[in-house]
């Protein structure tokens, strides 16, 4: 993982996709710009869970993946109220969302979901296919915080 926090990262990213996805809207359709867009961050998603596995000096359990949490919140990009945390349970909620506000400032708030909250899940299963991942809300389509569940669905 590299030392630029990820709020950075994913203003790059977002400068360099905001002319692809209007040229992309431009000439197929917002629907169709939408579901490449959403495809495409999936599939980055899915991959950089698994590196982040890979990576990890620990074993990928909700521990893990809890320990990760501090590179998405650098620089206040998040805040987070954490509600419980087991081996078989991670909860929190994310009361502040700078990735929101930075989408809304650029004129992306219409797919800000898709450049970052679409990638949530999408990096759990990359990261443990065994970790179910829930959210009924998020800030970035209106709600007043995100609410957070990962269960470690355990092997019988």
């Amino acid at each position: 993982m590299t030392d630029l926090p990820i709020i950075h990262l994913r203003r790059i990213e977002a400068n360099i996709i905001k002319p692809i996805y209007e040229a992309m809207v431009a000439a197929l359709g917002e629907e169709k710009a939408r579901k490449i867009l959403q495809d495409a961050i999936v599939k980055n998603a899915v991959e950089q869970g698994r590196g982040l596995a890979a990576q990890l000096d620990r074993p990928n359990d909700l521990a893990g993946f809890a320990s990760l949490l501090p590179n998405w919140s650098k620089e206040d990009a998040l805040r987070i109220e954490v509600l419980e945390q087991s081996d078989e349970s991670f909860d929190f909620n994310v009361t502040r969302c700078r990735y929101a506000e930075m989408y809304r400032e650029m004129g992306l708030a219409e797919i800000g979901h898709i450049l970052s909250c679409g990638r949530d899940g999408a990096m759990c299963q990359g990261f443990n296919p065994d970790i179910d991942f829930q959210r009924s809300q998020t800030i970035m389509q209106g709600a007043p915080h995100c609410d957070f569940r990962h269960r470690l669905n355990k092997a019988d």
